[in-house]
């Protein structure tokens, strides 16, 4: 199973509920040398950007992911104005409204953004191989 396919499952997983930090740390726990776990621990109070509004929690995991496989500064900042540019924001809150103001829904917006980070990660990572 690829990392999109194993964030796809868990994001549609009912038995167990997979915040958006969570999907993308235990989508790539193996490449952290954690257990996917110790990768879900490890996400569990990033939900709701930090349970307050702030940074989303699919972009918290995916700096997180970007520490732990050894990337540098760079890598990071580029993540993080490729995620500005396209969204506007790196607020949970205001993606939220964002999205809201254009009719969509929060779960499908969340989702697209867990699919967005795995895909920057994948492509991030396969250039450090």
């Amino acid at each position: 199973m690829d990392h999109m396919e194993l964030a796809r499952s868990l994001r549609v997983s009912t038995d167990i509920h997979y915040n958006c930090c969570q999907s993308v740390l235990v989508t790539f726990a193996k490449e952290m040398g954690l257990t996917p776990e110790q990768a879900f621990d490890l996400g569990t109070f990033f939900n709701a950007g930090m349970r307050h509004g702030s940074v989303c929690g699919a972009l918290s995991g995916t700096l997180m992911v970007l520490g732990m496989t050894g990337c540098d500064e760079q890598q990071a900042a580029a993540l993080l104005k490729k995620f500005r540019d396209c969204h506007c924001s790196t607020s949970c809150a205001d993606l939220l409204k964002a999205a809201r103001d254009r009719g969509e829904e929060r779960k499908p917006h969340c989702d697209a953004l867990v699919y967005e980070m795995v895909e920057a990660l994948d492509a991030i990572l396969a250039q450090k191989q």
